[in-house]
């Protein structure tokens, strides 16, 4: 083999290795960026709470993760802004649902042990909701705030990524929690289509949606947001006002939904008092049990009926 054949083929071993060598330092760099952007992430697996506690149940959270329930429970409780893990809240919540299922089978009768351990499945679900519902409802109170700071920032000639950093720096919580979560994302690359498209869909509201909707769009094309921040700023501070009103005439229609299955439940524990053992008799028998069960259907009815005639999209 002459000199030229030995050149060429150490230069194509070479070329090889530097590929290789290429392929994966390209490769590892692109896994860290990933780690980094789901840990700063409040839906990638990544996901860590701020370190303020020692962590319970750490084994379990672990193992939770990696489910779809695990998800599921993470999307949400990052939405609360709740200091939980995925593990603690699915413990606590198996011991409430136990607790209640011990309690009604003692004070009640045993046939409604399983019924309190599902209602209080269903009442961990409902309070992650609530949870939700009310930050997002204070952060859309924040909002007329926010769009008054970006339209203040991009008409004195600063960016839109440096408008974010200074609302997420003035506003309070959970708006400048969240716009700090943004801002994080953007340092690490992600774009402003993907990261205020996250946060409309971590804290869903319509307001939130025009809002980042207005801000996509001129980042997209490139003109003038002052004028369209100053204009929502209004329409914000009017639905907020319209958005008070309706909840006020609303709370006397509330009220009537919780209270129906409240007169149920105290109207069983009225008779197992006077009668002791009645419940244990009714619901001795399948046909007791029938009826049972269609008597907490229909509370269960009549509450989520209610509630459905008293909700009113602003």
């Amino acid at each position: 083999m002459d000199s030229t054949a030995q050149l060429a083929l150490g230069a194509t071993l070479l070329a090889v290795v530097l590929a290789a060598a290429g392929v994966l330092t390209y490769a590892a760099g692109r896994a860290h960026r990933q780690a980094l952007i789901d840990r700063l992430s409040t839906t990638g697996p990544g996901y860590e709470l701020p370190e303020g506690r020692g962590r319970r149940f750490t084994g379990v959270d672990r193992r939770l993760r990696g489910t779809k329930l695990g998800r599921r429970i993470q999307l949400k409780l990052a939405a609360t802004g709740l200091d939980l893990t995925p593990g603690e809240f699915f413990v606590y919540m198996l011991a409430a649902a136990t607790g209640l299922w011990l309690i009604a089978a003692s004070v009640l009768a045993p046939f409604f042990g399983p019924l309190a351990g599902l209602l209080g499945v269903l009442a961990a679900n409902a309070f992650l909701n609530h949870q939700r519902q009310r930050r997002t409802e204070q952060f859309i109170n924040q909002l007329p705030e926010l769009a008054r700071i970006l339209a203040n920032a991009t008409s004195a000639g600063l960016a839109l990524r440096t408008a974010l950093g200074m609302a997420a720096e003035e506003l309070e919580a959970p708006a400048g929690d969240e716009l700090t979560i943004v801002t994080n994302q953007l340092a690490v690359g992600r774009s402003i289509d993907d990261a205020l498209g996250e946060l409309a869909e971590r804290l869903p509201s319509r307001e939130l949606v025009v809002l980042v909707t207005t801000l996509v769009l001129s980042n997209r094309a490139g003109g003038t947001i002052v004028g369209s921040l100053r204009n929502l700023t209004v329409t914000l501070e009017e639905r907020k006002e319209t958005r008070r009103e309706v909840r006020t005439m609303l709370a006397e229609v509330n009220a009537t939904a919780f209270t129906v299955p409240v007169l149920g439940l105290g109207a069983m524990l009225m008779m197992n008092s006077m009668m002791p053992g009645a419940l244990a008799k009714v619901t001795g028998s399948p046909v007791g049990q029938a009826a049972m069960l269609v008597a907490v259907g229909l509370f269960a009815t009549g509450f989520f009926v209610i509630r459905r005639l008293g909700k009113i999209e602003v």
